[in-house]
């Protein structure tokens, strides 16, 4: 996104353009008149910098994708977890996880086990080489997102993570609402 410095006393280039004092503020993107206001577009926007970060930190070095890169995460913190429980964190319908898990078993990276609790229920493992690869994946994504956040301050960076968290954690509340 561009910024436009304007005169104190100037009219915006747009409803989202102004400057304030010596400030810019982000002027609309080119072409993006008049669907600035959808904060979709906004994020879709803005998430193509961070899915390029990602290819090139974690996506091609690792052969793997988002969704594989987050699924292997979660395990390294909730071991065992059951696919239905996966499937609500990743926000993905179950048989998504079911082909999320078969491709990463085939891969020999996960496992299914039955719970020792309930044989009924199934848990999904790393396995080591599933283990060594989740940890590689995190050490690579510590900074996989510097140069896109770059634009940003550590205070603003720290209030669009508390803001997007707040967004998810409202969605959350209202699918738990609606069931």
């Amino acid at each position: 996104m561009s910024s436009l410095a304007l005169p104190a006393d100037a009219a915006p280039a747009s409803a989202a353009g102004r400057a304030v004092g010596e400030r810019a503020l982000p002027v609309v993107p080119q072409g993006a008149a008049g669907v600035d206001h959808v904060m979709g577009f906004l994020l879709a926007l803005a998430q193509v910098p961070a899915r390029r970060a990602f290819q090139r930190s974690v996506g091609e070095p690792l052969a793997l994708k988002p969704v594989e890169f987050s699924l292997l995460l979660l395990l390294l913190v909730h071991h065992g977890a059951a696919p239905k429980q996966l499937a609500a964190w990743l926000r993905v319908p179950a048989p998504q996880v079911t082909l999320l898990v078969d491709r990463l078993s085939e891969r020999g990276l996960l496992e299914r086990r039955r719970s020792p609790h309930d044989d009924r229920a199934l848990q999904i493992h790393l396995t080591d080489s599933g283990s060594a690869l989740a940890q590689r994946a995190q050490r690579l994504s510590q900074g996989m997102e510097q140069g896109f956040l770059a634009p940003l301050s550590p205070g603003e960076r720290a209030m669009l993570r508390e803001l997007l968290l707040k967004l998810v954690l409202a969605d959350d509340e209202g699918a738990a609402a609606s069931v």
